[in-house]
């Protein structure tokens, strides 16, 4: 299983490095969209969709919404950043409300258990974090901007494994996920704080942002990937499944490995927009 896991891992790495250094943007906006769309499908049998019609029609759903989307901010001709920063307030608004009911879980269970809230949750789940990801792509050094939300991420899960297999005792949230600890929660924070600290002393004569308010927008986006994973985890306990599917060998569903950027990816982007980067 651990080989497995790693070479489908290499093969991700490589995959997603080929996408944003080797294919024009348009190419890059398009396989972006195909992964959200696979998740979209993964994320119709969390919901508890049953038929075939009605996954597809989901699946389209979520596709009509990212075109909404693109349009609402003019995304392929001239982006506009305040329709931008009012889509992404509303999306942490609505992370807001997930994380109440995380917090909540199993007593929530009610607010959102039923099969329609779940399909509006996956909508809101994963159209702002392909328009999040498609607006960091279009920016400039987007290429460079998308790969340090990934390190974020990439880094808050590693420092949480290793404090948490050191150091976990109290759990963060063990009626939704007993393998996670406080002490993994904190040791994520604090690798990716790393992170940026050296990203921002590397690359600080080509920000106009200094480094407190940078930390704060790693701070925030690690938060969220926190967020984004329970609030899966969540909804797969609901449903009484451990993967969202089998499509990766011995990682699971592409829900699965994308469940953290769904929610960092748009707190990334607002935070870069509030602290004046763009």
């Amino acid at each position: 299983m651990l080989k497995q896991r790693v070479i489908t891992a290499v093969v991700l790495v490589l995959a997603l490095l080929a996408t944003l250094f080797l294919l024009p943007t348009q190419a890059q906006l398009l396989v972006f969209a195909a992964v959200v769309l696979i998740a979209a499908w993964e994320w119709s049998n969390l919901a508890g969709i049953g038929s075939l019609f009605s996954r597809v029609l989901f699946v389209m759903l979520c596709g009509v919404g990212m075109i909404a989307a693109m349009w609402q901010v003019e995304l392929l001709s001239s982006p506009r950043i305040e329709p931008m920063r009012q889509l992404l307030v509303v999306t942490c608004t609505w992370w807001a409300v997930g994380l109440l009911w995380v917090k909540g879980y199993p007593a929530s269970t009610p607010y959102w258990g039923n099969t329609l809230v779940r399909s509006v949750m996956g909508v809101l789940v994963l159209v702002p974090a392909w328009l999040s990801l498609a607006w960091l792509l279009l920016l400039h050094h987007g290429v460079w901007l998308l790969l340090l939300l990934i390190v974020l991420v990439a880094a808050a899960d590693i420092g949480a494994y290793f404090a948490g297999r050191k150091w976990g005792v109290a759990k963060l949230a063990p009626n939704v996920s007993p393998g996670k600890s406080w002490a993994g929660f904190w040791g994520g924070v604090t690798a990716s704080l790393l992170v940026m600290v050296v990203v921002w002393l590397v690359f600080s004569a080509q920000l106009s942002v200094a480094l407190l308010p940078m930390m704060f927008v790693a701070a925030f986006t690690v938060l969220a990937s926190v967020l984004g994973d329970l609030l899966e985890s969540m909804v797969k306990r609901h449903r009484g499944i451990k993967d969202s599917s089998q499509i990766l060998p011995g990682h699971g569903g592409v829900m699965d490995r994308v469940d953290s950027l769904t929610a960092a990816a748009p707190v990334f982007t607002l935070g870069l927009i509030a602290v004046g980067l763009y």
